[in-house]
């Protein structure tokens, strides 16, 4: 019988993804004729994993099957998936091998004072991301070159909402804004991994499915990443346009939240653009500082 197992249904989704990525002479197949499937036909994915096309094709239907790790195996190696896409292809059967639970014990994110401290300490802009991409802290040099993230609803303080923000078009100028959005996206799937019926995931992925085409596209790829990095670039009024690296790094949890920095190469312009854009914001602060502490002076006469 066919199931409604979460886990199941993703890792459907993410083997007719994969599938469909491969040609036949990729594999060694010759092409034959005319194909009416993208990428490798069911048939010919099971014989590469040496499984019956009847088993193979109740996994891509989400349907109650229970792999074993060497099934797994065969799979990955007949889909030539890198590390990051066999550990995701591993989490999501072995998650549905067992039952779904009928109540899911959700913690809120919360940052550490701890990790505070080591935002404020970080002489270079830095956010800290939870497993759906929230924005759940950052420093003043990030604040400087992301914008005020006070000025934002507390729920729409996520790298996806505001990258697919039709109001922001500033981001989709960037010439890698569409890099961009391909990372966020392999880093928010690899992030649901772990619980695909998070309210918090439901809700975004359902939000940018029903009200872009670029997103869709993208979500369908099933790319997954764990951490990554590139380079962003950003336009900045008082500076010009500054070009940084971005790297994450994992902070304590399971799944936990990610650190993201952003670097500029010492002694670059790049670099002297940031420094500049600094000195703005600390001199905006300031002046709103002492507004405040004279307008508190003037309440208290």
């Amino acid at each position: 019988m066919a199931g409604t197992h979460p886990y199941a249904q993703e890792l459907g989704s993410f083997l007719r993804a994969r599938r469909s990525r491969l040609r036949p002479q990729d594999v060694g197949l010759a092409p034959g004729g005319r194909r009416r499937v993208t990428g490798l036909r069911r048939e010919e994915l099971a014989l590469l994993a040496g499984l019956s096309t009847d088993y193979y094709q109740r996994m891509e239907q989400g349907r109650e099957v229970r792999p074993s790790d060497a099934v797994l195996d065969a799979l990955a190696t007949a889909l030539a998936l890198d590390t990051e896409e066999r550990r995701h292809l591993f989490t999501l059967a072995r998650a549905a091998r067992r039952p779904a639970p009928t109540r899911v014990e959700r913690e809120p994110e919360r940052v550490p004072e701890s990790t505070w401290r080591l935002l404020r300490a970080l002489g270079t802009p830095a956010v800290v991301l939870g497993r759906h991409l929230d924005l759940l802290a950052w420093n003043h040099l990030a604040e400087a070159l992301l914008g005020d993230p006070d000025s934002y609803p507390p729920d729409r303080l996520n790298m996806l909402l505001l990258l697919f923000d039709d109001a922001r078009t500033d981001g989709r100028r960037c010439r890698d804004w569409e890099q961009q959005a391909l990372d966020y996206i392999s880093m928010m799937r690899a992030g649901i991994a772990a619980d695909p019926t998070h309210p918090r995931a439901t809700a975004i992925v359902g939000e940018l499915s029903i009200r872009s085409a670029e997103f869709r596209r993208m979500w369908a790829r099933h790319d997954v990443r764990e951490s990554v990095h590139g380079t962003k670039t950003f336009q900045v009024p008082e500076v010009g346009e500054i070009i940084l690296d971005w790297d994450t790094y994992p902070l304590p949890g399971s799944p936990g939240p990610v650190l993201l920095v952003f670097t500029a190469e010492p002694g670059s312009a790049d670099a002297d653009r940031l420094e500049l854009l600094a000195t703005l914001h600390a001199t905006r602060a300031g002046a709103a500082a002492e507004r405040s502490r004279v307008a508190d002076r003037e309440i208290r006469r």
